[in-house]
């Protein structure tokens, strides 16, 4: 006989509540209660108090303020002149460094009097501890009033982290690296103003209070997440994207559709324990929530109907405006909502590449082996929603209608049973990334099944995002690591 499930947190939360009555609820107990009910509060006095464990009950929205349009990178210096900027620190990597995103960003920074600036052009594609400690520390020796961050999600949360550590010029890397891998310390502190510029339709970056690193002593990634990091303004131009390669499109592109799936079928907020003794420690991932599905769905859709436009044909201009407010889009709903286990497992599976398989993913520009971000979220995406259908059948049920273009009102879709709803969406998701040519599954790049225990080892201290996957962070005393490792075995190859 197998071995039975962990209860859910909801029926041992619903077990010590009934076990705290003073009496029987049953109405014939009613009377006998009354008389001995002196006698059973005397007794609870010596008894050990049984502490009930508060749900949460609230959650907060909060995004950058958004512009977008053709051509206005060239308001930032107007932008950063209206905050009374002093001295502004702006960061980039050396391939956008070349680009027209840069050239005018700083044409509009020239165009202002008075305006000095710095430019740090050494951001790494997946930055790392020491990348990080490196922006920081010049940031640092500048003492910059703002900053301002061309490039993708790399160049945003590098300039986040140098605009957190200048504030906090004598804390540690570690201090406010999400625990437990760090001490995730609250960040009580206001931050300089920045205002970041995406250059691919991807990370969302510029709307959420997340910034991830690759953590290169221990082979996985993690990141810091606070509300306190979210951008002043986030600077959508529909200009920025054309320079991207097709790979680059792709990958941003697969991060979007899977912020989108995992932040809608992320636990509901108010199944997310303990509930914050201060709004201050109430996390900028708090669970799904009716704003964040509103924009995690929209986005979803979006990118299912463009991003194989894009991948066709990188000149569609409509396709690449609808994937750039696709990203942001999904970047308010998983900045408000969180995402969970394909991300989870996906900082193991491109951290460990650089000493394990060395994969180098075809038409990136680096010398260094890389699994894109994207395409690590969408290794186990097949396999990890079959995992998840049974927590919300309807919403996955919704997912699949997207995948198919039609609506979950229709009988091809309302008809298939609850139990099936998740093997037709793993073949759903399967097609649509065989449609973008993405790896079929770890085999393909480079993984076995004798690296699952170490991509498990891996994925299990990210409990940020895991304690808001269905089925693992709703589920008492399951830490995961025997259901993380079906999923990876699942996701070796479809």
């Amino acid at each position: 006989m197998a071995a039975a499930r962990p209860a859910a947190r909801s029926s041992i939360l619903r077990l010590i509540n009934a076990s705290q009555h003073t009496a029987c609820p049953c109405h014939g107990c009613r009377s006998a209660a009354h008389g001995a009910g002196g006698l059973v509060h005397q007794l609870r006095k010596f008894a050990t108090p049984v502490e009930t464990v508060q749900k949460e009950y609230a959650f907060e929205v909060a995004a950058a303020n958004l512009r977008f349009g053709d051509g206005v990178t060239a308001e930032v210096g107007m932008d950063l002149k209206n905050m009374k900027a002093r001295k502004v620190g702006v960061f980039t990597d050396p391939n956008v460094a070349k680009l027209l995103p840069m050239k005018m960003a700083i044409e509009s920074l020239e165009s202002q009097s008075d305006l000095p600036y710095e430019v740090y052009d050494r951001v790494v594609a997946e930055p790392t501890e020491a990348s990080w400690r490196d922006a920081i520390k010049w940031a640092r020796e500048h003492d910059f009033s703002h900053f301002l961050a061309v490039g993708g999600g790399s160049v945003m949360d590098t300039a986040k982290a140098a605009n957190l550590f200048t504030v906090y010029k004598d804390s540690d890397l570690m201090d406010f690296i999400n625990a437990p891998i760090g001490k995730g310390l609250p960040i009580g502190e206001k931050l300089r103003p920045i205002i970041c510029v995406p250059t691919t339709a991807g990370t969302g970056s510029e709307t959420t209070g997340t910034a991830i690193l690759d953590i290169t002593s221990r082979s996985f990634k993690t990141g810091i997440a606070n509300r306190a990091l979210k951008p002043t303004l986030g600077i959508i131009d529909t200009y920025n994207t054309d320079s991207c390669p097709t790979a680059v499109h792709i990958s941003a592109g697969l991060d979007v559709l899977f912020h989108s799936l995992e932040s809608y079928t992320a636990i509901p907020y108010t199944e997310r324990t303990p509930r914050p003794a201060n709004p201050i420690n109430r996390p900028a991932y708090q669970g799904s929530n009716p704003v964040a599905d509103i924009f995690s769905m929209w986005a979803l859709k979006q990118t299912v109907q463009y991003l194989p436009r894009v991948a066709k044909n990188r000149d569609d201009t409509e396709a690449k405006r609808q994937m750039l407010l696709a990203a942001a889009f999904a970047g308010i709903g998983f900045g408000n909502a969180g995402v969970h286990l394909c991300h989870g497992m996906s900082y193991p599976i491109s951290g460990l590449n650089k000493a394990g398989p060395k994969y180098k993913h075809p038409g990136y520009v680096t010398d260094s082996p890389i699994i894109p971000h994207g395409v690590s979220v969408a290794l186990t995406g097949p396999a990890v929603f079959r995992f998840t259908s049974p927590s919300s059948p309807d919403r996955h049920r919704e997912a699949l209608s997207v995948f198919l273009g039609t609506t979950s009102s229709d009988p091809t879709i309302s008809r298939i049973p609850d139990a099936d709803v998740g093997a037709h969406l793993y073949e759903a998701i399967a097609r649509f990334l065989d449609g973008l040519g993405v790896p079929r599954g770890l085999k393909a790049v480079g993984y076995t099944k004798d690296d699952v225990p170490m991509l498990v080892k891996g994925t299990l201290p990210q409990r940020r995002v895991l304690d808001l996957a269905p089925g693992v962070g709703d589920v008492v005393g399951e830490d995961g690591h025997e259901l993380l490792t079906g999923i990876l075995e699942g996701s070796l190859e479809y």
